[in-house]
Formats: structure tokens, sequence, C-alpha cells
């Protein structure tokens, strides 16, 4: 996309005329408005004029890079302003070209901007890519809410303050404490990770500041607490929001003061250690129910780290499903090489309650029965076929509660789902397979709510053949 920032609208209409075709042209009669067009569109090359009706062009080159430094500016210049304009490319313009112009020396110098601009994108992607496989562990996506995340770990990693990750469970929370410490200057020290909720209370207290001999019964030798097998490392804090509230007084005492006991000991302990708790609930709901200690909630909630559901961006969910399906055929040694296009609407059009981790769960349990190298709808379960449906119709996907014509004509609509794509989605043959016309198929898929012009969409075009 090029912008064409100068206040002759002959000029305009011209870059126009010779851009139109292989760019989008942009336009703006003055720098304040094309600046105005830089912070609302992402741009590859700025044509900007120098003389100008107020500060000339490249008084605004500097606020041009400032919004984003890669970006190619041009400067448009009379013979006489050349001097002007190198100046301006010592300033960080991409090159200048002079009035008159030659036609396809500004179509050459322009296709070579954005191509650098391309490239360093690409390239700029890579090492994001390569960052993220070295130092953002099994995090995967790239929607624009899992950007945000990666940029806010890689500034969060940075610096010694306390992190609340908070998110449903199946997001990847400890995924994103391991990424935030690796990201750190601890990253060569340990990371020790505890689940606050999978440890009875009795020996919570104990699993965190150890105990001495003798403590309490059974206490037959020193044990050392996770803070201290953390020191000058990470210790993360998994679903802190079930901690015991006599406890909780307890770790807000260790994070102030930077010192345990252990129990059974009257000697504190300085501890040096970065905390990262993580939670699935409401912590200022449950502040607001006395469950939760106020002082301990924004002793921890330093740096808030929000993790989004997978139902917020199903847009990832090819890519995960990419993912999982590399691990799990080298885990079990099986040749699965991707996912059929019935299937993978299927997975798009359910909402993951257990979000990241269910749907590993998933695919582990698809690549684990599939008898080819491609899981098919037939390898799904039967509630991901028709889980659209059933949102449609208010289904809960619990079948023992709905009465028997409806679970009836829901197993006919899987049948059909999985009947469609054995056909390569060919409704004629899937109709014969079926043992009905084709035009009861239609009226029963538009009776379902799924019209063939919306199947066509969302489905590419079959190998060897199109659709009737």
């Amino acid at each position: 996309m090029a912008l064409v920032i100068d206040d002759e609208l002959g000029v305009r209409e011209s870059f126009r005329v010779i851009l139109d075709g292989e760019f989008e042209v942009l336009e703006a009669d003055e720098g304040a408005k094309g600046l105005d067009v830089l912070r609302s569109r992402r741009v590859d090359v700025v044509l900007l004029d120098v003389r100008m009706p107020g500060p000339p062009g490249p008084t605004f080159l500097p606020q041009i890079l400032a919004l984003d430094d890669r970006l190619a500016v041009i400067i448009v210049t009379a013979v006489k302003d050349v001097r002007t304009a190198v100046e301006a490319i010592k300033g960080g313009a991409y090159d200048y070209v002079t009035k008159p112009f030659d036609v396809d020396e500004i179509l050459a110098l322009v296709r070579q901007a954005a191509e650098r601009r391309a490239l360093e994108r690409e390239v700029h992607y890579l090492r994001a890519e390569l960052d993220r496989a070295h130092g953002f562990d099994a995090l995967v996506g790239r929607h624009p809410s899992m950007v945000r995340l990666y940029e806010l770990i890689a500034q969060v990693a940075q610096t010694p303050a306390t992190v609340l990750i908070a998110a449903e469970t199946g997001t990847g929370k400890e995924l994103v404490a391991r990424a935030i410490h690796r990201q750190g200057p601890r990253r060569a020290q340990p990371l020790v990770a505890v689940n606050l909720a999978a440890i009875p209370d009795t020996l919570l207290e104990s699993e965190l500041f150890g105990h001495e001999k003798g403590s309490f019964t059974g206490a037959h030798a020193r044990k050392t607490g996770k803070f201290e097998l953390a020191q000058g490392g990470t210790l993360f804090l998994d679903e802190v929001g079930t901690l015991r509230v006599d406890l909780q007084a307890k770790l807000l005492r260790a994070l102030q003061e930077r010192e345990i006991e252990r129990l059974g000991g009257g000697r504190p302990i300085p501890v040096d250690v970065r905390i990262i708790a993580a939670t699935n609930v409401d912590l200022k709901a449950a502040v607001r129910a006395r469950a939760f200690r106020e002082d301990l909630f924004y002793r921890l909630n330093v740096v808030p780290v929000a993790i989004p559901p997978l139902r917020a961006r199903k847009d990832d969910i090819p890519i995960l499903v990419e993912h999982f399906l590399r691990k799990y055929s080298r885990e079990f040694k099986k040749d699965v090489r991707g996912i059929s296009r019935g299937a993978l609407p299927a997975l798009q059009a359910y909402d993951w309650p257990g979000n990241v981790r269910e749907l590993e769960n998933i695919v582990e349990r698809s690549v684990a029965l599939a008898t080819g190298p491609v899981v098919h709808l037939d390898d799904l379960p039967v509630d991901l076929a028709i889980h659209e449906i059933n949102q449609r119709t208010g289904g809960d996907g619990g079948q023992t509660s709905l009465p028997l014509h409806e679970a009836r004509d829901r197993f006919e609509q899987a049948y059909v789902l999985r009947a469609l794509e054995r056909e390569n989605w060919n409704r004629s043959r899937a109709a014969r397979l079926l043992g009905m016309h084709r035009n009861t198929l239609l009226a029963r898929l538009a009776a379902w709510g799924l019209r063939p012009e919306d199947i066509a969409r969302a489905l590419p075009p079959a190998a060897g053949g199109g659709r009737p």
C-alpha cells in the first residue's frame, strides 16, 4: 500500500494512475493528514512532497519514521531542491525523485521499496518465530491477541516485577510463566512450579516453606520447601486463588520480607525468588467475598497478564491442530500429516470450554485412532461434528437429557455430515450413498441451517473435482 502526500491534486492523480493495479494508493494533501492516515492504516511506501503549504514535507519525516522506522519514505522534489532531498536521505528517507518524474522510474522505485519492506517484514516474522520457539516454549498462535501477549511477555520478562496470570483452565498459564522465566535474566536459574490446588491443605505449608526434622508427626528429616528450591530463579504458584486464608498471610509475609521460616524452625531464611502466580477465578470477586486477602491480591497483581480463551481466537485453531498433529505423529510414530476439510470446520465451530488443552486432547486421541495419513470427521467425537447445529438449536451437548426425537435428529445430522465428507462434499453422490434424493438432502441441510453455499465457501475445492 502506498501513501501520496502532496498538495497538488494533479500530482496525486498522476501517482494513482502510475501505481494503480499494483498498489492500493491512499492520498493526503498535507503532512498532518498523512500522519493521521499512517496511524490508522498499514502503509508500505510513502511518497512525500517537499514543498507544500505550511511546514515543508521533510519536517514530517521524523514523525513518520517515529510511527514505523522501517517505512520506506520517498522524497518528491523539484530539481533545485536536491540538497533538501539529500538531507532527507541522511534523516532516514529511502530515496528521492525529481519533478517532472519518469513513469518507469517511479514504478520501479516504489516496487523496490515495497519489496524491501516485504523482505524486512518476513525477516522480522522469522526472527519472532525463532524467539517464540526458543523463548516462548509451546505457545502457538498468530491471532492479534496472542501477538499482544508475546509482546507483554517480552516486556515484563526483563523486570523483576511479580506477575499475576488470569486465564481460564487449559489456556496455557504455565507455558506463559515458563516463557516469562526463559525470556528474563533468571533463565539460568530454576523455575519451580507448584499447583496449589493439587496439594492437600495439611501438606501445603510444608511444600511451600519446608519443615525441620521432628516439627510434626512423620517429619523424620528436614525438608526443603519450594521457595528455597527456587532460590535465584522463579516460583510459579498456580491456582493461587485456592490458597487457605492463613497461608495467604504467610505468603504475603514472604513476598514483603523476602524471607521464610520452615515449619518447626525459628530462624528466618532469606529468599531471592521471582513470583509468578496464576488463577482461573476472579480474585477481585474473591476479595469482595473476603475469601482472598486484598493486600495479597495487590502484592501479586503488579503486572496482570490475561491469556485469551481459544473461542476468542479461533483463527489459530488450524495452526494449533498442525502443531499437535506433528507432536503426536512423532510421539506415536505414525504418519498422520493433516486434517480433512470436513473435520477442520467442525473443530472451528466448537467453543472449546477446555481451551487449548481440550483441543490437544482431541488431536492426540484422533492421531492415536487414525488409520490413515489424514484425520477425518469420523475420527472426531460426534459432539464436535454437530456442535454448531447444537448451538443454533440451543442444545447443551448432553444427549441423555434430550427428547428422543431431538436426539434422533442430531444423530441424523452427524450421519449426513460424515456421508458428505466421505463423498468429498459432493451432494449428489452423498444423497445416493444415503439412499435419498439430492433435493431431500438439500432440504435437510437447509432445515439444519447448513446452506450449500456456506459449505462451498467454508471448504476449499476438492482435488480433481468440483462440487455439483
